[in-house]
């Protein structure tokens, strides 16, 4: 199978191209970020694509490019993603501009490009998050982007059905990556505290079962829903935030 993982050169995209190898699969990595090469090539028939999820054909291009380069496209994991944190108060329209254009359009028109691409049996996995179901007046475009993610699984699941594409979703919790750790710092300074790990340490308090996850963890579960989970599985949203998310 070719399986194509946007925001691979890091955090979750990085643990799940890494698990979707080991598991004997073609992966293209796919990111701005120039380390997407590295983790390629630790991918054995890996290759990486330099990619701006943000331009016009960046999503369609990547798509046909993966299709020629490895001759088909079997499974899309949207993984990509910006996160501006910023005071309600303060937000700019750059930080909005970056937020809708990488964490929804791209997502929608690569969905759209590999529909088109994949035979049926294809799977499209995307990535929201539980932000999308709070009040986050510090994260308010991050969380808006990642509600409309569930509303592109749910139209992109049922626009793909009938040539058997599958596409869902999953709800990662508090997740240890570069990502987590640099707007953490930042929500702790707009909530004018100092004390970095206090905060940290209350945040994860708040989590039911007591631990926050780790890239490695979550990507067990998005390669389950590209690989393992059942043919009748679509337009699902998958909850693995330790009980912080509650459905």
């Amino acid at each position: 199978m070719v399986c194509l993982v946007t925001g691979g050169a890091r955090g979750l995209g990085a643990a799940v191209c890494r698990q979707l190898a080991a598991r004997g699969h073609v992966v293209a990595v796919a990111d701005i970020d120039d380390a997407a090469q590295a983790v390629a090539e630790s991918c054995p028939d890996g290759f990486a694509l330099t990619v701006d999820l943000a331009t016009a054909d960046g999503p369609g291009w990547m798509v046909e490019e993966t299709v020629r380069r490895a001759g088909r496209l079997d499974v899309l994991v949207n993984c990509a993603a910006v996160a501006p944190a910023q005071g309600f108060l303060d937000m700019t329209a750059d930080a909005w501009e970056q937020a809708l254009l990488v964490n929804v359009r791209a997502i929608a028109l690569a969905m759209a490009a590999a529909g088109r691409r994949m035979t049926p049996g294809g799977r499209i996995v995307n990535v929201t998050s539980a932000a999308a179901r709070m009040a986050l007046p510090n994260y308010a475009a991050y969380a808006a982007t990642k509600a409309a993610v569930d509303s592109l699984t749910r139209s992109a699941a049922v626009a793909l059905a009938p040539q058997g594409v599958r596409v869902n979703s999953i709800s990662p919790g508090m997740m240890d990556t570069p990502l987590q750790q640099e707007t953490e710092a930042i929500f702790c300074a707009l909530d004018g505290r100092s004390d970095l790990a206090a905060y940290k340490a209350e945040r994860t308090a708040r989590i039911p079962l007591g631990r926050r996850s780790d890239p490695e963890e979550m990507a067990q579960a998005v390669v389950w829903l590209a690989l393992d989970a059942p043919d009748y599985m679509t337009a699902e949203r998958l909850n693995i935030s330790g009980g912080l998310d509650k459905d």
